[in-house]
């Protein structure tokens, strides 16, 4: 790119969605970053942004630009800190992404962390698609299943959670408390709307259940771990669930089959920033002081 001036300019409007934002960031004038974005968009031949009342949306293509810029200026901070001898600090903006229903056990660490290094900007997101680490999406993601093998990744075991088969008091008072692996498999169940989820357990329940079993069905890990809680039917949770909802029965113990291994992965570009090191430092220990059942 020809003028770095330019790319910073347009990603700090995508960022913070104003002129007047990225005026104040950058400490220009407003005018200034309008140049830079009309001269932009002119030599790139495309629209980076939608103008409205409310200030400016990137359209796709600036979303684009704004996941290269975000690495790219995460990659020239570091060394700027190295070249001012303030390799050591942490700061800035963190994304971390994860698949949705772990934020009860990830929240935790991540307010910890935050409480630890004041000065940076934690981004959590959830979703079931994956992030493009090589685009500069997300700083840390943290993934189930087998090891992910994205070229240029790095990837390192994390956690392994366990799950079973529980009951509300409400649903055992209701139906009765299974007395055997084959009487569970009578009982009305909870579980997860996607039928090419690769879950353990979503399995378990695509190949043993009878569909018309499953009686309550979401995309929404924490609309499922609710149905189970207000007795709907049986359903899987998480064995470290435990803890926050005593009152859950345990109908059937935890399977290995039933373990979803869980790996933190970064992009080799950013993994050795000082920032993503400390993270990573601080996750694993914080699991290791506070392990996992």
């Amino acid at each position: 790119m020809e003028n770095w001036d330019e790319v910073r300019t347009a990603f700090q409007v995508a960022r913070l969605g104003t002129v007047s934002g990225a005026a104040d960031v950058l400490g220009v004038h407003h005018a200034t970053v309008i140049r830079h974005i009309d001269a932009l968009e002119g030599r790139l031949g495309v629209k980076l942004f939608q103008r409205h009342a409310r200030g400016y949306t990137a359209t796709e293509a600036g979303q684009d630009l704004l996941r290269v810029a975000q690495a790219t200026d995460d990659q020239f901070s570091q060394l700027a800190g190295r070249i001012k001898g303030r390799g050591n600090a942490v700061s800035g903006e963190l994304v971390v992404t994860t698949l949705g229903g772990l934020s009860h056990l990830l929240v935790p660490p991540l307010a910890a962390f935050q409480e630890e290094y004041p000065d940076v900007i934690l981004r959590y997101l959830t979703s079931a698609r994956l992030f493009r680490l090589e685009y500069g999406e997300a700083h840390v993601a943290i993934r189930a299943g087998s090891p992910p093998q994205q070229p240029d990744n790095v990837v390192q075991p994390f956690l392994t959670l366990k799950s079973a088969i529980f009951a509300s008091p409400a649903y055992i008072e209701r139906y009765g408390m299974p007395g055997s692996p084959e009487e569970v498999l009578k009982h009305r169940f909870v579980g997860a709307d996607d039928p090419s989820s690769r879950a353990p357990w979503a399995q378990w329940i695509r190949e043993n259940m009878p569909a018309g079993q499953v009686v309550f069905r979401s995309g929404d890990p924490l609309a499922v771990r609710q149905a189970v809680l207000s007795g709907v039917g049986l359903g899987f949770l998480g064995c470290y669930e435990m803890a926050a909802h005593p009152e859950l029965v345990q109908v059937h113990p935890p399977e290995e089959q039933w373990d979803s291994r869980l790996w933190l992965v970064t992009h080799m570009d950013l993994h050795r920033t000082t920032k993503v090191q400390a993270f990573l430092k601080f996750l694993k220990e914080w699991f290791v002081n506070e392990p996992v059942e």
